[in-house]
């Protein structure tokens, strides 16, 4: 982080720390907690439904103060994550110095920080979200020589009542400004207080979705975020929703992360974009253009895509959403600016152009390595609000990592690369040589006890974890669901509902 990002940081506590996240100590913290007046903290942690979970602490004195900072608190596991048995459920958390943060929402000034799980011998529990996610980081840079970063594009809709005045076209809320949109306050407010907690945001605008039902306005919107280090760009999305949330609680409108609404309508995707780096540069372009160590990642996404719905495709109701001509993938595939295709890689600003300069003509010319190589990304668009973020994020690096151990991974991009739509009638015999998403969470299971050994290479992934996950997934029992509900409006109303406040 260099000087500029220190100064006026969002974030109250680097903004007066006047440091790095990486380099807050146990005393940087109490200096700020004795100097802001602060009586309140709070232990933030991931629990197994993808939620964040809060432990809430009122300060008597320094010495308590130093004793949580440095020893942490025992906590239940067996409440927390079903792959943990009640007879050896105790687990310790203990807070993580570079992710504090001043709650928000808190009557009284409250410092938030993100914790870590620890067994009862004193090491990283094998199985916890952030430890899995941290282990395959960890493996990639080894295997690879270079770092993994992730951001992610959060969709949720925000419910209201209907109004008569200035209503938007139907499916044609994108980018929408006020007085037809009518959450863009809403959501200027979320980035604002996202950001007090340490995100950092690209942009926010409201999405496609856009209707009315029973009287209710749904409108979608996006925030995304910037690439940041992977276990970062974890926290900042499981941190955003809880933000997002109680806004709306507080204002009385009502959010949903769900991937589907109602048929016909635009679902809500959870898009991760990827980042490879070394010592500050993009290692994903050659003279501007994408190169084999892009092209060696997305053959790994492609390969293990089948069991990736798993990670990042929880309940039910994502398999409404991954079905052909919504605008989300279900064809295992990728390309150039394609949003048709899993796997996408966007404009990167790599033309060489410096439209700046076009459009301010009195500006000096900038060089081509300040204007955007660095923000060449590449995307995977079939994950949901249903996703443990953790989890996914850390199955993601460990399919990337995946390309680049295998050996036939530039045959494997040359063959699943789809230069146009996919659903073009031109390409209907390309289509059907292309393998297709799991349309079921019991279809995703199969996948991942087929493709288990991938993530548990290394011990990245506990075998216990993905045994939770797949009895997860099987507990459903929805293999033809899709099938037997897709006419039956009665009945997608009723699932909707039941997976409503997912993830």
């Amino acid at each position: 982080m260099n000087d500029s990002q220190l100064i006026m940081n969002a974030n109250a506590v680097i903004d007066q720390l006047q440091m790095a996240p990486e380099n807050i100590t146990r005393e940087d913290i109490i200096r700020f907690v004795r100097k802001n007046t602060i009586r309140c903290v709070n232990f933030m942690y991931p629990g197994g439904d993808g939620k964040v979970k809060t432990l809430n602490f009122v300060l008597s004195d320094l010495d308590y103060l130093r004793t949580i900072l440095t020893c942490g608190e025992r906590v239940d596991g067996s409440s927390l994550f079903s792959f943990i048995e009640a007879a050896s459920s105790d687990l310790y958390v203990l807070p993580r110095y570079a992710t504090a943060f001043l709650d928000p929402f808190a009557e009284e000034p409250t410092l938030c920080m993100l914790c870590s799980f620890f067994n009862k011998n004193g090491q990283p529990l094998d199985s916890a979200p952030d430890h899995t996610l941290r282990k395959a980081v960890e493996s990639f840079r080894a295997t690879t020589g270079m770092s993994f970063e992730a951001m992610g594009e959060l969709e949720y809709y925000v419910i209201r009542p209907a109004e008569e005045a200035y209503k938007a076209r139907d499916q044609h809320g994108y980018h929408e400004s006020a007085p037809y949109a009518k959450s863009g306050a809403f959501r200027q407010k979320c980035m604002d207080y996202i950001a007090r907690t340490g995100g950092h945001i690209k942009y926010g605008h409201s999405e496609v979705g856009n209707f009315e039902l029973n009287g209710l306005l749904y409108e979608q919107n996006e925030i995304e975020f910037l690439p940041v280090p992977a276990l970062r760009a974890a926290d900042e999305l499981l941190i955003a929703k809880w933000v997002i949330r109680n806004l709306a609680w507080q204002e009385g409108l009502n959010v949903t992360f769900a991937p589907k609404i109602t048929t016909g309508k635009a679902g809500s995707g959870l898009h991760i974009h990827m980042r490879l780096t070394k010592d500050g540069k993009n290692m994903l372009l050659s003279h501007g253009k994408l190169n084999d160590n892009a092209r060696r990642a997305i053959a790994g996404l492609v390969d293990l895509a089948p069991s990736l719905t798993a990670f990042g495709n929880k309940i039910p109701t994502s398999y409404f959403r991954l079905v052909p001509h919504q605008e989300a993938p279900t064809n295992i595939c990728w390309g150039m600016s394609n949003r048709s295709a899993l796997v996408r890689v966007p404009l990167g600003w790599t033309s060489g152009v410096d439209m700046g300069r076009i459009v301010n003509p009195l500006e000096e010319e900038v060089p081509y390595e300040e204007r955007g190589s660095v923000k060449q990304t590449f995307e995977i668009r079939s994950g949901d609000g249903s996703a443990d973020v953790y989890q996914y994020i850390a199955a993601l690096c460990v399919a990337c990592r995946h390309g680049f151990e295998m050996k036939d991974a530039l045959e494997v991009a040359a063959s699943t690369f789809v230069d146009g739509d996919i659903n073009d009638p031109a390409h209907a015999k390309r289509l059907a040589e292309l393998r297709q998403l799991p349309d079921s969470c019991a279809a995703s299971a199969d996948c991942l006890l087929q493709q288990r050994a991938f993530y548990e290479e290394q011990r990245i992934f506990a075998p216990a974890m993905i045994d939770g996950i797949v009895q997860e997934l099987q507990s459903y029992k929805d293999r033809t669901l899709r099938h037997d509900i897709a006419d039956d409006q009665r009945e997608i109303a009723i699932l909707v509902k039941k997976f409503f406040q997912c993830g």
